[in-house]
């Protein structure tokens, strides 16, 4: 009788989720991805320079200015961008202006 009452078959998973629960999913999931639409949404810039793209911008900015250093960062960016170009170091927009 015990084991009766344990077996995962005995019981109809079915009936514990109601009926409405698919439709209440539907806004909320609907509602969630135009919250992350706005909240990941950025005017873009007039001044060159890679792409914010939900934050990984400026990590990889980050991370090249630490790996490559200062100068050749730099020189990567003004021959990639131009000479005038917007990257980020530690998470603070910097501008560097290079002729």
């Amino acid at each position: 009788m015990v084991l009766e009452t344990l077996n995962p078959m005995h019981f109809n998973i079915t009936s514990l989720v109601p009926d409405t629960m698919p439709v209440a999913t539907v806004p909320i999931l609907i509602l969630v991805c135009f919250l992350f639409l706005i909240w990941n949404h950025e005017e873009t810039s007039s001044i060159p320079g890679p792409g914010y793209c939900m934050g990984l911008g400026p990590l990889i900015s980050h991370g090249r200015f630490l790996w490559m250093g200062v100068g050749k960062a730099c020189n990567y960016y003004n021959k990639t961008y131009g000479e005038f170009v917007r990257v980020w170091i530690s998470g603070e927009e910097t501008f560097i202006i290079s002729k």
